[in-house]
């Protein structure tokens, strides 16, 4: 089955007071065109992250982020207890030793002073934290995969729907081809009788008449885009990252039905070529976006 390359995948851990996001989503691209967008704390992981991404996802212009959201109050900044009961006493030492009156509201005199609020620890990225994160990357990206899965089975359904068309139109072209010869000889014919004073060579005339149907002969283009048909069909099978081939299957399919329909030298014939074209050409909008 083939796959798309657009994708989406997003997975939020918890971790002891925070919550670990990754969010990782992917389009179409040539190859792998990796963005990423990484927490600090993570950073330190960044050439693993990249190593787990482009192991799962073989092409595609993919956007990947991790950010942390701490839980209300976990990152408040602890109170140093020891130090404002220590500024207080050294307060009320001044005071009774000046004469200033003392404070009115403590507190707020109290948190203003230096390192009574300071953070003075160094957040480090345990091992249990980076298994968690790892755990949360993974499930992201087996749900990008997934994505991936059932956007190409919509994509394997839609081409399989042009292809029988193909088919079908290619087939319709039978009959007129009967007709097309007999026509052309009629016409030539004809247009000979109604120049009385011209005189020909009835052998050579045949003879050339051959040549000029042969040239516009369509049974060979006919075969060829018949195989074609058929190896797309086969090739959707294989498994996935097949985009390119598909791509360039189509390419050749262009190629038969193009030759087609400049050997059509009737209305009913170059119609159904039209037709074929407009299946094509959505055949190869789509491939594009095939992994």
């Amino acid at each position: 089955m083939i796959q798309s390359m657009t994708g989406y995948g997003k997975v939020v851990v918890s971790y002891k007071e925070k919550k670990i996001n990754v969010e990782i989503k992917s389009l179409n691209s040539k190859a792998l065109d990796l963005s990423t967008r990484i927490a600090p704390l993570y950073r330190e992981k960044e050439m693993e992250i990249r190593q787990m991404i482009s192991k799962a996802l073989e092409r595609g212009k993919v956007d990947f982020a991790i950010w942390i959201e701490k839980e209300e109050g976990a990152d408040a900044a602890p109170i140093n207890a020891a130090l404002v009961a220590n500024y207080y006493n050294q307060i009320r030492e001044i005071s009774r030793q000046t004469g200033i009156p003392e404070p009115t509201d403590w507190y707020s005199t109290l948190l203003r002073l230096p390192d009574v609020t300071m953070r003075t620890d160094v957040e480090v990225l345990s091992d249990d934290e980076w298994e968690a994160a790892t755990k949360a990357i993974l499930l992201a990206l087996s749900q990008l995969q997934e994505f991936r899965m059932q956007e190409g089975a919509a994509l394997e359904k839609k081409f399989t729907e042009k292809i029988n068309n193909i088919s079908s139109l290619l087939k319709s072209i039978e009959p007129f081809e009967a007709e097309r010869v007999p026509k052309i000889r009629q016409r030539i014919v004809e247009g000979l009788k109604n120049i009385p004073e011209a005189e020909y060579d009835k052998n050579r005339l045949e003879q050339e008449l051959i040549y000029y149907i042969e040239k516009l002969d369509i049974s060979e283009e006919k075969q060829r885009l018949a195989n074609h048909l058929k190896y797309f069909m086969e090739t959707m099978t294989d498994g996935h990252a097949q985009g390119k081939k598909l791509g360039f299957i189509a390419q050749e399919m262009g190629r038969e039905i193009n030759t087609t329909g400049s050997k059509s030298n009737m209305a009913e014939m170059q119609n159904i070529v039209v037709k074929m074209k407009d299946e094509l050409e959505q055949i190869k909008e789509q491939v594009l976006n095939v992994l």
